[in-house]
């Protein structure tokens, strides 16, 4: 596998972890076209498995679809992602296994029993993978091990996507992104 470095610089650094609302240590790319972000979410959706959630948050804008659109397309779907906006969940499969990824749009949702009647608790429950924009509109209602990536727009086509493990399974997902995707340690 070929080595991509993303954007202008990958670096670990401080942030403050919205899960838990202290100071982590976080994960930092930069990406600089819509091209990078797609490349990277690709990344990021062949290591998904059974289970795995990946919440997004950023302004409107901040490339969250984008992301997800390498996601999906690296994991396998067999159509490409759009923005769930209206629809609040899309599904997606896989040809080969009939494996699904749903990609949940929570903008329009105002907490847990909105969530709940998505249908989100039979998505929890199965054996499939979740991605979430706007996921801070029902955390309550999320699982503790999940992806947590925040996106920056830096102007123009840049964007910082600062990511946070919340759990066992979420910090194998991000130690296997930094495989591919080497980290320099930063203060």
């Amino acid at each position: 596998m070929v080595k991509k470095q993303l954007g202008t610089y990958i670096l670990r650094g401080r942030m403050r972890n919205v899960m838990t609302n202290e100071d982590s240590t976080a994960v930092i790319y930069q990406t600089e076209s819509p091209e990078e972000t797609e490349y990277l979410g690709e990344q990021i959706g062949a290591l998904l498995g059974a289970r795995d959630i990946v919440c997004l948050a950023g302004n409107l804008g901040a490339g969250k679809t984008c992301l997800v659109r390498g996601m999906a397309r690296g994991w396998g779907a067999s159509g490409q992602a759009t923005s769930p906006t209206f629809t609040l969940i899309n599904e997606y499969r896989r040809t080969d296994d009939n494996k699904r990824f749903y990609h949940m749009d929570s903008y329009r949702l105002s907490g847990t029993a909105d969530a709940l009647s998505t249908g989100l608790d039979d998505i929890l429950d199965a054996q499939e993978i979740l991605v979430i924009e706007w996921p801070e509109h029902i955390l309550d209602t999320l699982p503790a091990d999940r992806l947590w990536i925040e996106i920056t727009d830096q102007g123009g086509d840049s964007r910082k996507l600062a990511f946070t493990a919340g759990g066992s399974r979420a910090a194998v997902l991000l130690s296997r992104l930094g495989e591919i995707f080497p980290v320099a340690a930063h203060d």
